[in-house]
Parts: C-alpha cells; sequence; structure tokens
C-alpha cells in the first residue's frame, strides 16, 4: 500500500501579506518545500497532492464583519492570485500530483469535500458554471485509486482546514498523521485542544 502527503491550502491569501493571513504561513510553505526538496519517494511518500481553497460563492463564509470561527474576509476567490499556491512551494511543485480545489459554492473546510485534478486539469479544464458536474474525482476516491492507505496532513489552519481534512481522513478509514511542526494556526492559543481532539479521533500528531 503507499502513503500520501495532504499540503492543505498553503496559499497567497493565507500567508504574510495575503486577505487571511496565518502567522508562519510563509514558513510552512518553506518547510514543506524542504521536506520535498529531493523528493517525494526520498521523503517517505508515494503521492503528494495540495488542496486549495477555491470559492466563488460560499455564502455566509464571507463576510464584512467576520467572527473568525465561522466567517471569514474575502480569500482565495477561484483563479486570483490569493489562490494561487504560494511561492514557497514552487521549488518542489512538480512533486504534487494533484489539486483539490473545494468551497466553490460552500465553506468546505475539509479537503475530502474537493475533486483532486492532475496539473495539466488544473490548467486545461474550465471552471464549471453553478450547477455542472465538477471536474476531477473525490480524494478519497483518487486516494484509493492508487493504493494509498496512509496519509499526513500538513499546512494551513491546524484550527481549521487542517483539523477537517485530517478528521475526514480518519473516517474515510485512512491511517492519518498530522505533522503539527508543519501547520500555522489562526488561534494558536487553541491548538493544545485541536491535537487532543485529533488524537481522540485516532490521529496519531507528530512534532
Amino acid at each position: 500500500m503507499a502513503k500520501a502527503l495532504i499540503i492543505v491550502d498553503v496559499q497567497n491569501d493565507f500567508c504574510e501579506g495575503g486577505s487571511l493571513a496565518v502567522a508562519g504561513g510563509a514558513a510552512v510553505a518553506s518547510s514543506l518545500a524542504a521536506v520535498l526538496g529531493n523528493g517525494a519517494a526520498s521523503a517517505g511518500f508515494d503521492t503528494v497532492v495540495a488542496t486549495q481553497d477555491w470559492h466563488i460563492d460560499p455564502g455566509s463564509h464571507f463576510a464584512a464583519e467576520p467572527d473568525f470561527q465561522h466567517s471569514w474576509p474575502v480569500h482565495c476567490v477561484a483563479g486570483t492570485p490569493g489562490a494561487a499556491l504560494h511561492p514557497g512551494l514552487d521549488p518542489v511543485v512538480h512533486s504534487i500530483d494533484a489539486f483539490v480545489r473545494k468551497g466553490r459554492y460552500e465553506d468546505a473546510y475539509s479537503g475530502f469535500q474537493g475533486r483532486a485534478l492532475t496539473a495539466h486539469e488544473a490548467v486545461g479544464t474550465p471552471e464549471p458554471a453553478p450547477g455542472e458536474a465538477l471536474p476531477g474525482a473525490p480524494l478519497a476516491e483518487w486516494l484509493r485509486g492508487r493504493g494509498v492507505d496512509s496519509v499526513v496532513v500538513a499546512g494551513i489552519a491546524t484550527d481549521f482546514c487542517v483539523k477537517a481534512t485530517a478528521l475526514d481522513a480518519a473516517r474515510e478509514g485512512f491511517e492519518v498523521s498530522v505533522a503539527a511542526g508543519l501547520t500555522a494556526a489562526v488561534h494558536p492559543d487553541g491548538v493544545s485542544a485541536v491535537l487532543e481532539e485529533l488524537r481522540a479521533a485516532g490521529v496519531r500528531v507528530d512534532d
């Protein structure tokens, strides 16, 4: 069986200078690039996927006066520079086998709410109109199709999309670990409770 790295939402809008910047986001990008610097296989991974918030009209997820728990400033609008992966990942973007876009018309914190596209598909597939079928395969299906039974989750933000992705991976039956040292949180003071919630759900937490 195979092991996958899921890089969660390491996008410009979630890193320093972005519309919903998370302290330490750029450092996460650089650290992940270092991990994958000699290739995914050298880092112990058979495949790598990167999720992206890809919002068009996510309803109350966007708010003029966000509470930073359930509503947020406008961020990661589909096709904009803010939705692109942070340039800190540029040296290793060739190691990413699929891009998982999520949240066109919903909040979609979990990568398992998105669909996986190859790099060619991500560039060459027109954006579907509302109500049209989304391109790509659901993430869980895509991973299983490649024999993946174990995933490592890293990225942004520890307390929202990383947590949701890890919990859904466990629900889908994957063996899951979160690389806590390769994440950054919106609310750092709440991370300990988040990690305990993950452990309680059977997710291993690594430094």
